[in-house]
Protein backbone atom coordinates (compact mmCIF):
# COMPACT_ATOMS: atom_id res chain seq x y z
CA UNK A 1 0.00 0.00 0.00
CA UNK A 2 2.83 2.39 0.85
CA UNK A 3 4.55 1.48 -2.43
CA UNK A 4 1.39 2.31 -4.39
CA UNK A 5 0.96 5.68 -2.70
CA UNK A 6 4.64 6.56 -3.14
CA UNK A 7 4.41 5.70 -6.84
CA UNK A 8 1.35 7.95 -7.13
CA UNK A 9 3.20 10.77 -5.39
CA UNK A 10 5.96 10.51 -7.98
CA UNK A 11 3.56 10.37 -10.94
CA UNK A 12 2.97 13.58 -12.83
CA UNK A 13 -0.55 14.94 -12.39
CA UNK A 14 -1.10 13.55 -8.88
CA UNK A 15 -1.14 15.93 -5.92
CA UNK A 16 -0.67 13.35 -3.14
CA UNK A 17 2.23 14.33 -0.89
CA UNK A 18 4.31 12.52 1.69
CA UNK A 19 2.29 14.28 4.39
CA UNK A 20 -0.90 12.86 2.83
CA UNK A 21 0.67 9.40 2.81
CA UNK A 22 1.66 9.66 6.49
CA UNK A 23 -1.87 10.73 7.46
CA UNK A 24 -3.48 7.84 5.53
CA UNK A 25 -1.09 5.28 7.04
CA UNK A 26 -1.81 6.64 10.53
CA UNK A 27 -5.56 6.41 9.87
CA UNK A 28 -5.22 2.78 8.78
CA UNK A 29 -3.09 1.88 11.79
CA UNK A 30 -5.45 3.56 14.25
CA UNK A 31 -8.66 2.25 12.69
CA UNK A 32 -7.40 -1.24 11.87
CA UNK A 33 -5.18 -2.07 14.83
CA UNK A 34 -6.19 -0.07 17.90
CA UNK A 35 -9.83 -1.13 17.59
CA UNK A 36 -8.91 -4.82 17.20
CA UNK A 37 -6.55 -4.70 20.18
CA UNK A 38 -9.23 -2.98 22.26
CA UNK A 39 -11.79 -5.65 21.30
CA UNK A 40 -9.43 -8.53 22.16
CA UNK A 41 -8.49 -7.01 25.53
CA UNK A 42 -12.16 -6.51 26.46
CA UNK A 43 -13.01 -10.07 25.37
CA UNK A 44 -10.21 -11.46 27.54
CA UNK A 45 -11.35 -9.29 30.44
CA UNK A 46 -14.91 -10.60 30.27
CA UNK A 47 -13.77 -14.20 29.85
CA UNK A 48 -11.53 -13.94 32.92
CA UNK A 49 -14.45 -12.47 34.88
CA UNK A 50 -16.64 -15.39 33.72
CA UNK A 51 -14.64 -18.65 34.11
CA UNK A 52 -17.55 -20.86 32.96
CA UNK A 53 -17.77 -18.92 29.71
CA UNK A 54 -14.02 -19.21 29.20
CA UNK A 55 -14.13 -22.97 29.86
CA UNK A 56 -16.95 -23.42 27.34
CA UNK A 57 -15.05 -21.50 24.67
CA UNK A 58 -11.90 -23.54 25.32
CA UNK A 59 -13.86 -26.79 25.15
CA UNK A 60 -15.40 -25.85 21.82
CA UNK A 61 -11.98 -25.15 20.32
CA UNK A 62 -10.39 -28.24 21.86
CA UNK A 63 -13.13 -30.52 20.53
CA UNK A 64 -12.43 -29.31 16.99
CA UNK A 65 -8.65 -28.85 17.11
CA UNK A 66 -7.47 -30.99 20.07
CA UNK A 67 -4.48 -29.98 22.16
CA UNK A 68 -2.00 -31.30 19.64
CA UNK A 69 -1.69 -28.11 17.59
CA UNK A 70 -2.54 -24.44 17.54
CA UNK A 71 -5.60 -22.97 15.90
CA UNK A 72 -5.37 -22.06 12.22
CA UNK A 73 -7.38 -19.40 10.45
CA UNK A 74 -9.35 -22.08 8.58
CA UNK A 75 -10.50 -23.57 11.93
CA UNK A 76 -12.23 -20.43 13.18
CA UNK A 77 -15.30 -20.79 10.97
CA UNK A 78 -16.41 -23.80 13.05
CA UNK A 79 -16.25 -21.95 16.40
CA UNK A 80 -19.84 -20.76 16.84
CA UNK A 81 -19.55 -20.03 20.55
CA UNK A 82 -16.33 -18.06 20.06
CA UNK A 83 -18.12 -15.86 17.53
CA UNK A 84 -20.87 -15.35 20.10
CA UNK A 85 -18.22 -14.24 22.60
CA UNK A 86 -16.95 -11.67 20.09
CA UNK A 87 -20.49 -10.43 19.36
CA UNK A 88 -21.28 -10.08 23.05
CA UNK A 89 -18.02 -8.19 23.58
CA UNK A 90 -18.90 -5.84 20.73
CA UNK A 91 -22.33 -5.31 22.28
CA UNK A 92 -21.03 -4.41 25.75
CA UNK A 93 -17.71 -2.86 24.74
CA UNK A 94 -17.83 -1.44 21.20
CA UNK A 95 -14.30 -0.12 20.56
CA UNK A 96 -15.78 3.01 18.93
CA UNK A 97 -18.74 4.21 21.07
CA UNK A 98 -19.99 6.85 18.61
CA UNK A 99 -20.28 6.05 14.90
CA UNK A 100 -18.92 8.46 12.32
CA UNK A 101 -21.27 11.47 12.10
CA UNK A 102 -24.15 11.58 9.61
CA UNK A 103 -25.95 14.63 8.28
CA UNK A 104 -29.56 14.77 7.10
CA UNK A 105 -29.90 15.82 3.46
CA UNK A 106 -33.46 17.06 3.87
CA UNK A 107 -36.07 17.53 6.59
CA UNK A 108 -37.91 14.42 7.77
CA UNK A 109 -39.94 13.07 10.70
CA UNK A 110 -38.79 10.11 12.77
CA UNK A 111 -41.12 8.67 15.42
CA UNK A 112 -42.93 12.00 15.66
CA UNK A 113 -39.76 14.11 15.85
CA UNK A 114 -39.00 16.56 13.04
CA UNK A 115 -35.37 16.45 11.91
CA UNK A 116 -34.35 19.64 10.07
CA UNK A 117 -32.06 19.44 7.03
CA UNK A 118 -28.31 19.62 7.69
CA UNK A 119 -28.75 18.10 11.18
CA UNK A 120 -25.54 16.43 12.41
CA UNK A 121 -26.27 13.01 13.93
CA UNK A 122 -24.08 10.81 16.14
CA UNK A 123 -25.25 7.24 16.78
CA UNK A 124 -24.35 6.06 20.29
CA UNK A 125 -23.82 2.33 19.82
CA UNK A 126 -22.45 2.01 23.38
CA UNK A 127 -25.85 3.02 24.77
CA UNK A 128 -27.81 0.93 22.26
CA UNK A 129 -25.88 -2.16 23.33
CA UNK A 130 -26.84 -1.60 26.99
CA UNK A 131 -30.47 -0.61 26.43
CA UNK A 132 -32.62 -2.71 28.77
CA UNK A 133 -35.62 -2.15 26.49
CA UNK A 134 -33.77 -4.04 23.77
CA UNK A 135 -31.58 -6.57 25.59
CA UNK A 136 -32.46 -8.97 28.40
CA UNK A 137 -29.92 -8.67 31.24
CA UNK A 138 -28.32 -5.90 29.22
CA UNK A 139 -25.39 -5.38 31.61
CA UNK A 140 -24.50 -9.07 31.90
CA UNK A 141 -21.94 -10.79 29.68
CA UNK A 142 -23.92 -13.66 28.13
CA UNK A 143 -22.63 -14.92 24.76
CA UNK A 144 -25.36 -17.59 24.87
CA UNK A 145 -27.88 -14.94 23.80
CA UNK A 146 -26.49 -15.20 20.27
CA UNK A 147 -26.42 -19.01 20.00
CA UNK A 148 -28.72 -20.14 17.18
CA UNK A 149 -29.45 -16.51 16.31
CA UNK A 150 -29.01 -14.86 12.92
CA UNK A 151 -28.23 -11.52 14.56
CA UNK A 152 -25.07 -10.13 13.03
CA UNK A 153 -22.67 -7.23 13.59
CA UNK A 154 -22.33 -6.25 9.94
CA UNK A 155 -24.99 -3.55 9.84
CA UNK A 156 -28.17 -5.53 9.18
CA UNK A 157 -29.44 -5.49 12.77
CA UNK A 158 -29.84 -1.96 14.09
CA UNK A 159 -29.63 -2.97 17.75
CA UNK A 160 -26.05 -4.20 17.19
CA UNK A 161 -24.03 -1.74 15.09
CA UNK A 162 -20.40 -1.74 16.28
CA UNK A 163 -19.19 -1.22 12.68
CA UNK A 164 -21.97 1.09 11.54
CA UNK A 165 -24.11 0.35 8.51
CA UNK A 166 -24.79 1.44 4.96
CA UNK A 167 -22.39 3.38 2.79
CA UNK A 168 -20.60 4.82 5.82
CA UNK A 169 -20.12 1.49 7.55
CA UNK A 170 -16.59 0.40 8.42
CA UNK A 171 -14.85 -0.99 5.30
CA UNK A 172 -12.66 -3.24 7.47
CA UNK A 173 -15.43 -5.36 9.06
CA UNK A 174 -14.23 -8.68 7.65
CA UNK A 175 -10.58 -7.98 8.42
CA UNK A 176 -11.31 -6.79 11.96
CA UNK A 177 -13.47 -9.80 12.81
CA UNK A 178 -11.01 -12.28 11.28
CA UNK A 179 -8.04 -10.85 13.19
CA UNK A 180 -9.91 -10.64 16.49
CA UNK A 181 -11.49 -14.11 16.32
CA UNK A 182 -8.23 -15.82 15.36
CA UNK A 183 -6.16 -14.01 17.99
CA UNK A 184 -8.72 -14.67 20.72
CA UNK A 185 -8.98 -18.36 19.76
CA UNK A 186 -5.22 -18.79 19.97
CA UNK A 187 -4.96 -16.97 23.29
CA UNK A 188 -7.54 -19.11 25.07
CA UNK A 189 -6.62 -22.38 23.33
CA UNK A 190 -2.86 -22.19 23.89
CA UNK A 191 -2.95 -20.85 27.44
CA UNK A 192 -4.73 -21.09 30.74
CA UNK A 193 -4.96 -17.67 32.35
CA UNK A 194 -4.91 -16.49 35.95
CA UNK A 195 -5.32 -13.04 37.46
CA UNK A 196 -4.76 -11.64 40.91
CA UNK A 197 -7.91 -10.27 42.48
CA UNK A 198 -10.95 -9.18 40.53
CA UNK A 199 -10.87 -7.98 36.93
CA UNK A 200 -12.25 -4.44 36.75
CA UNK A 201 -14.20 -3.20 33.74
CA UNK A 202 -13.59 0.52 34.15
CA UNK A 203 -13.52 2.28 30.80
CA UNK A 204 -11.56 5.21 29.45
CA UNK A 205 -13.82 7.22 27.17
CA UNK A 206 -12.50 8.88 24.04
CA UNK A 207 -12.70 8.29 20.30
CA UNK A 208 -12.22 4.66 21.29
CA UNK A 209 -13.10 3.07 24.63
CA UNK A 210 -10.20 0.95 25.92
CA UNK A 211 -9.79 -0.29 29.47
CA UNK A 212 -8.82 2.47 31.87
CA UNK A 213 -6.32 0.12 33.50
CA UNK A 214 -4.31 -2.40 31.44
CA UNK A 215 -5.27 -6.05 31.86
CA UNK A 216 -2.57 -8.06 33.63
CA UNK A 217 -2.95 -11.85 33.40
CA UNK A 218 -0.52 -14.74 33.76
CA UNK A 219 -0.52 -17.36 30.95
CA UNK A 220 0.34 -21.04 31.35
CA UNK A 221 0.94 -23.25 28.29
CA UNK A 222 -1.85 -25.83 28.04
CA UNK A 223 -1.23 -27.69 24.76
CA UNK A 224 0.49 -31.07 24.64
CA UNK A 225 2.74 -29.93 21.80
CA UNK A 226 6.09 -28.37 22.65
CA UNK A 227 6.08 -24.81 23.87
CA UNK A 228 6.90 -22.53 20.91
CA UNK A 229 10.34 -20.93 20.87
Amino acid sequence: MVDVMLSMAETEGHTISRVDIKVMIMDMLNAGMETSVTLIEWAMSELLRNPATLARAQQEIESAVSRERRVKESDVISFEYLRCVVKETLRLHPPVPLLVPHESMEGCSVEGYFIPPKTRLFVNVWTIGRDENVWVDAHQFKPERFMGSNKDVKGQDFDLLPFGTGRRGCPGISMGLSISELALAQLIHCFDWTVEGEVDVEEQFGITVPRKNPLFACPKWRLTSQYPT
